[in-house]
């Protein structure tokens, strides 16, 4: 008897009820919904890291002009055109150098892949094919007709439009919230609980000065790969050692994948030249990526950013994941993020819950707990003579 009301409970339970299907109707739309809106989500992510990214440093530096009585409505438009100034600058004295030796390059490109695929042909005894002249043709079928780029033409421009777009948001965004950051600071420390708030200007503080910090080693070491780069290029006598240094230097934004895809390139073209030329080029790069990597970062950088090598490689593709192409030149102030938000919200106030004491080690064996009580037990003597 007892047996068939357990039955009978069970098949009522296991029955479609109007509240279950409501709530799966309900939990699909959610997910349905969050599919489609994280992109949004995602864009303005992104677009209000990098506001936060280029205003904190014109905030500081526009804090500094206050101090020598130039106001912050003065001061940080200032700021801004001296930034815009510098960067006008690099661009009007490299891209006519670096358009001139990138359409070189293109011309060359066809006979360079040709050399390249019959040396490798010669190394692996394989048949060498014309892939220059392919190369060649495939170009030539853009540009004996023009109508199949207007597809691509028009994305483009669509891209450099948004670009452009995003970038004159940015800086008038970021110009606004220099003038006045203390107002945007208190705005967002009154939506934390008052007891906390001291805690949440801490944790601000440390955000500003991790991207600060992020721009200035950025800034130095594209410099100096850019230098380092170039000159020894030029010293082996490489051709297109303007293209390759700015691209080398540019790359630097994607911490590693960058280096190891802007030095394939080069190395590449060494080698239709010769092995022993290849192997010099692949030392200049090894050799600007440790100046870069073992002097500029720990003395700029280290303090301010401190992350492990392994959790970068991880985390840049992860960014890459989640918010495309676009995250990967911000990466590494994500990832400094959600490690000083895990460090201040996670991990410090559970080290505090237990005051701060590590866990004990893990208990010796058997063997060594014999051994230990042994060498603590006192030696007995006996009677003095």
């Amino acid at each position: 008897m007892d047996d068939g009301r357990s039955r009978a409970a069970a098949h009522d339970d296991e029955r479609l009820t109007p509240t279950a299907l409501y709530r799966a109707v309900l939990l699909a739309f959610a997910l349905l919904v969050v599919v489609l809106v994280f992109p949004i989500i995602a864009s303005l992510l992104l677009l209000g890291l990098l506001i936060v990214i280029v205003a904190v440093p014109m905030s500081a530096a526009a804090g500094r002009l206050e101090r020598l009585h130039v106001p912050r409505g003065v001061g940080a438009p200032l700021v801004l055109l001296a930034g815009t100034g510098v960067v006008a600058g690099i661009i009007a004295v490299l891209v006519p150098v670096f358009a001139s030796e990138g359409n070189r390059l293109i011309d060359a490109l066809p006979s360079t892949v040709d050399h390249l695929r019959h040396d490798l042909g010669r190394v692996t005894h394989s048949r060498s094919s014309n892939a220059g002249q392919d190369f060649q043709r495939f170009v030539n079928g853009y540009t004996q007709h023009p109508q199949k780029l207007l597809g691509p033409a028009t994305a483009v421009g669509a891209g450099v439009a948004g670009v452009l777009t995003t970038l004159v948001v940015v800086a008038l965004t970021s110009l606004y919230s220099a003038i006045q950051p203390e107002s945007l600071v208190r705005g967002v420390v009154r939506l934390i609980a008052p007891p906390r708030r001291a805690h949440a200007r801490h944790i601000m503080r440390r955000l500003a000065q991790a991207y600060v910090g992020w721009l200035r080693g950025l800034g130095l070491g594209m410099l100096v790969l850019f230098v380092v780069t170039y000159l020894g290029l030029m010293a082996v006598r490489l051709p297109y050692a303007v293209v390759f240094a700015t691209l080398t230097a540019l790359a630097m934004v994607v911490p590693y994948y960058g280096a190891l895809v802007s030095a394939i390139p080069p190395i590449l073209l060494a080698l239709t030249i010769s092995p022993g030329k290849a192997l010099i080029v692949a030392g200049i790069y090894l050799l600007a990526h440790q100046l870069e990597g073992n002097v500029i970062e720990p003395l700029v950088m280290a303090r301010a950013v401190q992350l492990h090598p392994a959790l970068v490689a991880i985390g840049v593709i992860a960014v890459e994941r989640l918010f495309g192409f676009i995250g990967l030149i911000v990466a590494v102030p994500i990832l400094v993020t959600v490690k000083i938000l895990v460090e201040e919200l996670w991990v410090r106030p559970l080290e505090a819950a237990h005051g701060g004491r590590e866990p004990p080690d893990e208990a010796p064996p058997a063997a060594g707990r014999w051994r230990m009580r042994r060498a603590r037990r006192p030696v007995e003597t006996g009677p003095a003579d």
